[in-house]
């Protein structure tokens, strides 16, 4: 019988070695090393059953010994420099999480995650990750207006991927040469949502925008006033405030705006998170969605179709974005040339959560 604590005091397993699975395998040391590595010397029927044996049990390459022998880590690192009490039950990031996964098995590649609190310290995970020989290669999230990561990732010489970063300007042969971007269309998707709300009668707009240093945000915020004044809407009725994306800063612009002398009639929510806080605040209040107020999510989600009413929302395909940016890092790596690639248009659900403006508003 085991003694109470025994099991915590055993030694953790030993980590299969080259000289076990040249045993199991019939071959030799060198004759493995060749095989793992994907070097000349054994023939393609013996770096199979190398490989194979490999795998049932359970061999791993170290790190430490990689780097040495300048291989690579077989592995991609992504960080999240956000608070993380602001992600909630946010469904962006696991979307984008998942498609990139998905690249990545098929690959045979690991994804290093981590959430840190500010970029700072983003930056100095990079410089540790690339010291260490951590990773291969970065996908780099939520750009800012004024970054300073694509150039330290260049003077580092790790490859990485801008995801969501901004509509690609003329290329200069000086800017970082190892960054390829995967972008979207904000502007675009903007006018898809006011060509909505603009047609059903609006006139006092305001978007409940994420944080204002993210590159997405200006742009989602200079497209609105674009749009607005296209149509002939001036500040006053159409405009934009930032927040830190959580449902408790949506729910308190929400507040906020309601409580004006000439409230908005429709309004619109960089995330589902907020847009879901928002609809609660109008139905504590008793104003009827869309009766007197209409709200539109730009990313949808299952917040948005099991609300009530269930809200209308930008549908785009997230998992698809994150594969699509997976895919562009790892032919980066694979020698490929730098490159800007757009992602699909999202396009705009309409459900019960948007209706005609009313002229009493």
């Amino acid at each position: 019988m085991t003694a109470p604590g025994e099991a915590a005091r055993r030694k953790p397993a030993r980590r299969p070695t080259i000289k076990d699975i040249a045993r199991r395998a019939g071959v030799s040391e060198s004759a493995v090393s060749f095989a793992l590595n994907g070097r000349p010397g054994v023939s393609d029927d013996t770096r199979a059953r190398i490989r194979r044996v490999a795998d049932e049990l359970g061999w791993q390459a170290n790190s430490a010994a990689r780097a040495l022998s300048g291989e690579r880590a077989g592995c991609l690192g992504l960080v999240l420099a956000r608070p993380a009490r602001t992600l909630g039950v946010e469904s962006f990031f696991l979307q984008l999480v998942s498609g990139i996964q998905e690249v990545l098995s098929a690959r045979r590649t690991a994804l290093l995650f981590q959430v840190v609190e500010d970029l700072d310290t983003e930056c100095a995970l990079y410089r540790r990750w690339w010291a260490e020989h951590r990773v291969d290669g970065v996908l780099v999230v939520d750009p800012r207006t004024d970054d300073p990561r694509p150039a330290l990732l260049a003077a580092l010489g790790l490859p990485a991927v801008a995801v969501g970063g901004p509509a690609p300007d003329p290329p200069e042969p000086t800017a970082a040469p190892l960054l390829s971007t995967v972008w979207a269309d904000d502007a675009a998707a903007m006018a898809r949502i006011l060509d909505h709300l603009h047609g059903l009668g609006h006139r006092r707009i305001v978007h409940v925008a994420g944080l204002p240093e993210l590159a997405h945000t200006a742009r989602r915020i200079h497209s609105l006033r674009t749009e607005a004044t296209r149509r002939g809407l001036d500040a006053t009725q159409v405009r934009s405030i930032t927040t830190d994306y959580s449902d408790a800063e949506g729910a308190e612009a929400t507040r906020r705006l309601l409580d004006e002398a000439a409230p908005p009639t429709a309004i619109v929510y960089d995330n589902d998170v907020m847009a879901f806080a928002g609809a609660a605040v109008a139905a504590r209040r008793g104003i009827p969605v869309p009766g007197r107020l209409s709200l539109v999510a730009w990313d949808d989600s299952p917040l948005c179709r099991v609300a009530h009413p269930p809200l209308t929302a930008l549908v785009r395909d997230t998992a698809g974005f994150g594969r699509l940016a997976a895919t562009e890092l790892l032919t980066l790596l694979d020698g490929g040339p730098p490159r800007t690639t757009e992602g699909e248009l999202p396009h705009l659900e309409t459900r019960e959560s948007t209706g005609p403006a009313q002229e009493s508003n």
